[in-house]
């Protein structure tokens, strides 16, 4: 990963120092650290587990699944009646298993935002024209109607035990061109007004994240025009600066500091909480919505190919650090991505991320994630 530049260097020289301090207490805070938040330790998922293997997470001290629920996917055409074939099951699973649910809703079909065919993105967020604006409220308002407090989801399912979605992230990476192609702070500050707008008409109890921001996309680095990505604390810097009256429309953000080593995580999350506080917004709380290895086999080509016991030492490293420093960074939640192996062409680590293999056979980082918690690996 590509340092921000050497304006930071003396700043992650500190950070590291004391990092390495830190890292010499983490043994005699394994069994003594504060109790994280009910819901703390989660899993992004890349397929839908069944009943049992949703009942296997619950046991393992999984509490909290999150959930992608894309417009595009919802809305494939124009006027066409909500399609919600791939999240009812996702929901359904993890509320019978007794796991909270973190939905994402993102994305843009083609009808409404022309797609990007290089990153195949929409290439912009749905703010530009009427009827952007028009079919993303449209969305929003089905989405918390359908799983929100007396959602129609619940009403459908009997069997189902109600567990109403109340905290929405809007959007996934609006700092990275696989998810926007042209990112842009100013249009994603319009983008979580017209959200915050929207949602709270249809639930005013409900609450807004932004959506997780890539810690520092190498993209960033390079003088694209107009910019493929930002580094997530510029982004958060700029989405202040250009959109006034913005704090009050969410009640948390989203960071995905991916890295090659888990000793980093304290410069990337140290710089975004930088920004909050610079704003006066330090007081909101912090998700770590993606973080994650592979246990590929290592590769040059590859910093997140660990091995099995290297995707180990990185979850046990990053785990502790993140429990350690739960209070000071006002972390809610940290969500491992992801449960099982996916397919490899998805991302460059997605083939070998989970804490289950093939069959679903669990990885030593699944035992790993257990003990932390505090569930029950089998």
């Amino acid at each position: 990963m590509l340092e921000r530049g050497t304006a930071l260097t003396g700043r992650i020289r500190a950070w590291v120092a004391v990092l390495a301090a830190t890292t010499t207490l983490l043994a005699a805070f394994a069994t003594s650290a504060a109790a994280v938040p009910a819901n703390f330790w989660g899993v992004v998922p890349q397929g839908l587990p069944s009943a049992e293997q949703f009942q296997r997470l619950e046991r393992g001290g999984v509490g909290s699944l999150r959930v992608p629920i894309s417009w595009a996917l919802v809305h494939p055409f124009q006027g066409s009646p909500p399609d919600w074939g791939t999240v009812d099951p996702l929901v359904a699973g993890a509320a019978t298993a007794g796991i909270g649910v973190l939905p994402f809703v993102y994305g843009a079909p083609s009808w409404a935002v022309p797609v990007d065919r290089r990153w195949h993105s929409p290439q912009n967020l749905p703010v530009r024209t009427a009827t952007q604006r028009a079919g993303w409220q449209t969305f929003l308002t089905e989405v918390v109607q359908r799983y929100g407090p007396n959602g129609t989801f619940w009403a459908e399912n009997p069997g189902v035990p109600p567990s109403p979605l109340r905290t929405w992230q809007i959007w996934n990476e609006q700092n990275f061109k696989y998810f926007v192609a042209r990112p842009n702070p100013a249009e994603y500050g319009k983008l979580l007004k017209l959200s915050a707008t929207t949602i709270k008409a249809a639930d005013p109890g409900a609450k807004l994240v932004l959506g997780g921001m890539f810690a520092r996309p190498n993209e960033a680095t390079r003088n694209f025009k107009p910019p493929q990505a930002y580094f997530a604390a510029d982004f958060l810097e700029q989405m202040y600066e250009k959109t006034p009256g913005i704090k009050s429309k969410f009640q948390g953000v989203a960071l995905h500091p991916y890295t090659s080593n888990y000793k980093r995580l304290v410069p990337y999350i140290e710089e975004f909480r930088d920004v909050m506080k610079a704003n006066h917004d330090a007081a909101k709380p912090l998700w770590i919505t993606e973080l994650g290895w592979s246990s590929d086999p290592k590769a040059a080509n590859d910093s997140f190919a660990k091995g099995t016991q290297g995707q180990v030492k990185q979850l046990k490293g990053a785990f502790s650090l993140l429990r350690a420093n739960q209070a000071k960074w006002h972390l809610r939640g940290v969500y491992w991505f992801s449960i099982e192996d996916g397919t490899p062409a998805a991302c460059n680590f997605c083939g070998g991320s989970g804490l289950f293999g093939a069959g679903f056979l669990p990885k030593p980082s699944w035992s790993a994630f257990v003990g932390f918690a505090g569930g029950q690996a089998g």
